[in-house]
């Protein structure tokens, strides 16, 4: 198991259809609206190797989205691929389609950004609000 904690952002809107997104980055411009998470304090990068194995295998993996202060989660199921790098350094995405690239954690995805129970999507819009993202193998 994996934990990412993030933070929540005036500009989230996660209305992205095909992918979902956390971030290191600590502004968001309006245009990232994939994005649920900045300041987060690993990219795919970071991630333990164990779990980059499972991931490069083609594996299943799910995330929960976690928003401890108020008790509300959301999941969705992922798998890996072969051609993942997982070499990003400030970005961890997760997305619906096969696309790869540096920053791709996941492909095939139930849920992208626009999917994510929206009670937590409002909740996200406050700096303050703390987002986990705990990552498991499936």
């Amino acid at each position: 198991m994996e934990i990412v904690i993030a933070r929540g952002h005036p500009n989230i809107r996660a209305t992205h259809k095909t992918t979902l997104e956390v971030t290191k980055e600590k502004e968001l411009s309006p245009r990232g609206d994939c994005i649920i998470g900045i300041c987060a304090d690993k990219s795919v990068f970071d991630l333990n190797e164990n779990l980059k194995k499972w991931l490069k295998l083609g594996k299943s993996i799910k995330i929960e989205i976690v928003l401890p202060d108020y008790g509300i989660r959301d999941e969705l199921i992922a798998v890996g691929s072969p051609r993942l790098t997982l070499k990003h350094d400030t970005d961890i995405v997760v997305r619906k389609s096969e696309y790869v690239c540096d920053r791709t954690l996941a492909i095939r995805s139930n849920k992208a950004a626009r999917d994510i129970d929206r009670e937590i999507v409002e909740l996200l819009k406050d700096h303050k609000t703390e987002l986990l993202l705990i990552i498991e193998k499936n």
